[in-house]
């Protein structure tokens, strides 16, 4: 047993606070006494409820105490990022704008989780308004990475990446419109999971783009997202694009081998320009795909630098709409970048964008039948590690969509196509950055990649290592 509990897995945790080897509050005052020690460094809550949190880990000890285990997460304390209202509670999205906004109501994916048990921790710092790749924010600062704090996190999900990575939470719901569960994940080493479009209600979640956006978990452990999506999946009155597929056992799926299994590797796209250290990452990866069983097959994929395209089109246009009020009233309220990319989305004709959304149906359809005779593909979440926050500080100048479309190249397609990808963590760079890869999966099938994941995972130690505090 781990003397120090907040180093455990979600899973195991949850497990052992269910057998009574741990209580709550003993848990809970785990993560605290982390967050004390590491939160001055990576800036990676937005606020920390530890009073509160406490109280509530005692009315979970009570509450077994007398036979009444409220779910499979009882007792567990979690943060998520601050763009899921909790009714009550401030969410502040990043931004400057909503600082002050108190949530009336209670998101579904973190309501879900409530009735399974959990203990609020507090919330976590994101980009603002979930518009951006990097981590930085103007108005709260940037999440720092804890393997190297000079280093971005990743965004839009910053401080969901940073505080699983550091094992501040045992995991934090993110959401990913174009890469931003995927990217935090594959900067900070930890897993994550982008959900199908329709798969996990999106009630109560703050908006950028209603056709991109999903909800997913980023955890230590593909074990730990199964956990966490069997819980968060499925239909939610609340939310009439929440699609009534069963659910399936995702906890179950996880213990599948690897052994027949066909692996998709791209011809182009994704393995062009790789930093070296990634194109090592992707090797070594394929390599222990082979060793347990898997037969490797090289995938022509349509064109995804028009999906990229088209991915980012979308997403300007549907931001700026959410946002016009409060451009017409706020403007000055928005940090360089995050007004720049909105304004670009107002200056798109409406005919262009239906154009790309016409298209997306075609896309997924030769999508589909390039990749027919595999079960997922893999890809570098990113081409490069993560740069350092200097160098990634661009704001709202010349250099800031450059910066930002090399980050997500290689996420923005799945977006746009609506398919699910898991990213887990696959080695570290000669200098102790962490690199992770995606596995692109068909649409529903959150549990092949799962079942993938978990297996990597049993023939690797990538997710299990701990950034040392400095």
């Amino acid at each position: 047993m781990s003397a120090e509990p907040a180093l455990m897995s979600l899973t195991s945790i949850a497990k052992a606070i269910a057998e009574k080897r741990f209580s709550s509050r003993e848990v809970t005052q785990s993560c605290l006494d982390r967050i004390d020690q590491w939160q001055p460094r990576l800036n990676a809550f937005m606020a920390i409820e530890a009073e509160a949190a406490l109280a509530a880990a005692d009315d979970a000890d009570k509450a077994l105490a007398m036979g009444n285990r409220r779910g499979v997460l009882h007792g567990v304390p979690l943060a998520h990022k601050d763009m899921y209202y909790d009714a009550g509670k401030v969410v502040t999205c990043g931004s400057k704008i909503r600082r002050d906004f108190t949530a009336t109501t209670t998101a579904t994916a973190l309501q879900r989780l409530k009735d399974a048990g959990t203990v609020r921790l507090g919330s976590l710092q994101m980009a603002e308004f979930a518009y951006g790749p990097t981590g930085h924010n103007s108005h709260f600062g940037p999440v720092h990475n804890p393997w190297n704090v000079d280093h971005i996190t990743g965004g839009s999900s910053s401080g969901s990446g940073a505080a699983v990575a550091a094992r501040l939470t045992f995991a934090a719901l993110g959401s990913d419109t174009g890469g931003s569960i995927r990217m935090p994940s594959h900067f900070c080493g930890v897993t994550g999971l982008k959900t199908t479009v329709g798969r996990v209600s999106r009630a109560g979640a703050m908006p950028l783009s209603q056709s991109l956006d999903t909800v997913g978990p980023l955890a230590q452990s593909a074990e730990d997202c199964a956990l966490l999506m069997g819980l968060l999946a499925g239909a939610d009155p609340e939310d009439p694009t929440a699609i009534a597929l069963p659910v399936p056992d995702y906890v179950a799926a996880t213990g599948g081998s690897l052994q027949g299994l066909r692996i998709g590797v791209p011809t182009a796209f994704y393995v062009d320009d790789l930093d070296p250290e990634v194109a090592r990452v992707l090797d070594e990866t394929i390599a222990t795909f082979k060793r347990e069983g898997v037969e490797i097959v090289q995938v022509e994929l349509p064109d995804q630098r028009q999906l990229s395209s088209a991915a980012q089109l979308v997403l300007a246009v549907e931001a700026a709409a959410f946002h016009k009020r409060w451009m017409i009233e706020r403007l000055e309220d928005y940090s360089p970048q995050v007004r720049m990319r909105l304004e670009n989305g107002l200056a798109i004709p409406a005919i262009t964008y239906l154009e790309a959304m016409r298209w997306r149906g075609p896309a997924v359809s030769a999508h589909t039948a390039a990749t027919a005779g595999v079960d997922a593909v893999i890809a570098p979440v990113s081409p490069v590690p993560a740069p350092t926050i200097a160098e990634s500080d661009v704001g709202g100048g010349p250099g800031a969509e450059a910066v930002i479309q090399r980050l997500t190249r290689f996420t923005r397609p799945v977006n746009y196509l609506g398919l699910p990808s898991l990213a887990i963590p696959c080695g570290f760079t000669r200098g102790g950055l962490p690199v992770g890869m995606q596995l692109i999966g068909r649409s529903f099938d959150e549990a092949l990649l799962l079942r993938i994941g978990a297996a990597f995972q049993r023939a690797t130690d990538f997710h299990d290592r701990v950034p040392k505090r400095a």
